[in-house]
């Protein structure tokens, strides 16, 4: 019994150090060469700017308030939070000492410039898509023309066996392989354009394909599953559907998705949360054949998979109890009436561009209420854009019990033309636990002088 006891655990040994030394194999092997560009000029550096634009770094790499690039917004996961990095050219705390190579490595195939698999909360998986070209131009740019912003990068709160970095390279055999861009024959020249914007620098199924066991994306293309972009839930939101199902973007117009991604609102709706801060940082710096391609591409996804073509409705009798001022007997309509009404209107129509509609909103009637609580808890604010005078933010309203909170958002759920599934007390209840438990952002430190 000792000797195979020995023998077992003699194997054990072997088996982890040859699954260890696989996993240098691996990286090894997606670390690939890049050539270094000719000489840098304004258009390389223009070029590069754009590039770092489409590809949303800012959002990710930038904590509210701070210096942009700077890192320090915290990512909520289920296994805890990572903070995202430094990426300005300082040469202590940020990407300064990086070589063209080693940042298209990391950009890319997830590799850090000390060897080091970089975690999955980094898009590469995405942004392998790229060409080199833009990558160097990308390079130049924020070598050159970000300014370096000293500030030490945060660590993750993982706990200590998952936050390993050497099983993530198995991870990312497995789940983000180094691919090249297919084009699809039956799409416009213009619709395959937008597929590889969605596919790649822009990343959205990072946040809008659901993600499986081991949190990788289900989907990275249409092609491989109708899965891709059929929605998520991510860092405590509902990532809504862009596929062509009601709940989805069926009743989007091509013009209304240009204008959405351009402005961060429409007539109706209003972006907020992290995708509030996407049109900030990035799709609204997009040039109109990009925004075009993406709306266009969009637009010829099939429904998600067991989701209804239709949202479904009723007669609205709603409208008619406000206006009547017969609604004391429903605690629902009074908490609406009290806190809601005044900017979203007896109508639940909101005010075009100002105050987003609430009634028909795919936002409202999720099946997954999770991003309506949290804004309801928290409040949110419209992204800064030069198509509107102002940026409106809706206050939080945690001043509300659970059951208080339920209410009216059950009210709203399923009033006017909206039909949604009842949230509980305690549902609301793991929203605001969930809030007041995330770890904060990182913010530079400022010395008064």
């Amino acid at each position: 019994m000792k000797k195979l006891l020995t023998r077992l655990v003699i194997l054990g040994v072997v088996a982890f150090i040859a699954v260890f030394v696989g996993s240098f194999m691996i990286i090894k092997n997606r670390t690939k060469t890049f050539t270094e560009p000719p000489k840098v000029t304004q258009e390389t550096l223009q070029r590069g700017e754009y590039v770092a634009r489409l590809s949303d770094c800012a959002a990710c790499h930038t904590a509210p308030g701070d210096q942009e690039y700077a890192g320090g917004l915290a990512m909520q996961t289920p296994f805890g939070a990572i903070y995202s990095t430094n990426i300005t050219p300082d040469k202590t705390t940020g990407i300064g000492n990086y070589t063209l190579e080693e940042f298209g490595n990391a950009v890319k195939h997830g590799v850090r410039k000390d060897g080091a698999p970089l975690y999955p909360a980094m898009p590469y998986a995405s942004y392998t898509l790229m060409p080199d070209e833009d990558i160097a131009a990308m390079y130049a740019y924020f070598m050159q023309s970000v300014p370096a912003i000293q500030k030490e990068n945060g660590a993750s709160t993982f706990p200590w066996i998952i936050s390993m970095r050497w099983p993530v390279a198995y991870w990312q055999m497995l789940f983000a392989p180094i691919r090249d861009f297919e084009q699809n024959t039956q799409l416009t020249e213009l619709q395959n354009h937008g597929a590889y914007i969605v596919e790649g620098p822009g990343h959205c199924g990072a946040c809008h394909t659901p993600r499986g066991i081991a949190y990788q994306e289900k989907a990275l293309s249409n092609d491989s599953s109708d899965l891709f972009l059929s929605g998520a839930l991510i860092d405590g939101w509902r990532a809504k559907s862009l596929r062509g199902e009601g709940q989805g973007l069926k009743t989007w117009s091509e013009d209304e998705i240009v204008e959405f991604l351009k402005t961060g609102r429409t007539d109706k709706v209003a972006a907020f949360g992290a995708m509030a801060d996407v049109v900030e940082h990035s799709s609204q710096y997009w040039t109109e054949k990009d925004l075009k391609a993406t709306a266009s591409y969009l637009k010829t996804l099939s429904p998600a998979p067991n989701k209804s073509l239709e949202l479904a409705t009723k007669k609205d009798t709603t409208t008619d109890l406000l206006l009547s001022g017969k609604f004391m007997n429903d605690p629902g309509a009074v908490l609406y009436v009290e806190n809601c009404n005044i900017c979203h209107r007896m109508d639940g129509e909101g005010v075009p561009r100002i105050f987003p509609a609430l009634n028909q909103n795919t936002a409202i009637t999720a099946q997954n209420a999770q991003s309506v609580i949290q804004v309801t808890l928290e409040g949110g604010k419209m992204p800064n854009t030069p198509a509107d005078r102002m940026a409106f933010a809706m206050p939080g309203f945690n001043h509300l019990s659970d059951d208080e909170t339920a209410l009216v958002i059950n009210f709203i759920r399923n009033s006017w033309n909206n039909v949604a599934p009842e949230i509980s007390a305690q549902d609301v209840a793991e929203i605001r636990h969930f809030l007041a438990n995330k770890a904060p952002n990182i913010t530079s430190v400022k010395e008064d002088k």
